[in-house]
């Protein structure tokens, strides 16, 4: 496996999945969170994930930058978890950048990448049609980028109630 797309719901099981799937690789362990702490109930939540974690993994925290993460840090023998791209999309959003443009680069990161690399995210186009334009903004913008990283990456999987299902 040299790239994993685990998409799903919230708590599908999706960060469980791609953490064990990391795991099973010989190698360097490298968790690269995209979450910004803004309040306590993040932080905690950070905490948590970082404890759940464990000595073995190396954290890097950026919010914007994944393609540079990926270009710097993606090498053999070394497995490069990206958790996650709905908290990407939402930070590229706050920050005015262009989707279609950071989607392509990130395909093409990962197209390029030394070494495996499994991506996390959202699936959160499956429920109603939101009643305001930001959140069909953020929809839209996650569902271009899910498409991206899905149509670059070797293996994605669906989790539903912690159970992958196969998508290619």
């Amino acid at each position: 496996m040299s790239s994993l797309l685990v998409l799903g719901g919230a708590r599908s099981g999706k960060s469980r999945h791609a953490q064990a799937r990391a795991e099973a690789i010989a190698g360097e362990l490298v968790f690269v969170a995209t979450a910004q702490a803004f309040d306590d109930e993040m932080r905690d939540r950070i905490a948590h994930h970082i404890a759940d974690r464990g000595p073995r993994w190396r954290t890097i925290e950026e919010p914007i930058n994944v393609v540079g993460v990926i270009d710097r840090e993606a090498a053999p023998g070394r497995v490069l978890l990206i958790d996650c791209l709905t908290l990407w999309t939402s930070n590229l959003m706050f920050a005015e950048r262009d989707i279609a443009t950071e989607a392509k680069a990130l395909a093409d990161a990962i197209g390029r990448a030394a070494g495996p690399v499994i991506l996390v995210a959202n699936e959160v186009g499956l429920g109603i049609v939101p009643d305001n334009a930001l959140a069909r903004r953020f929809r839209d913008a996650a569902g271009t980028i899910n498409q991206a990283v899905a149509s670059a990456v070797d293996e994605a999987l669906f989790m539903a109630a912690g159970l992958p299902l196969k998508l290619k």
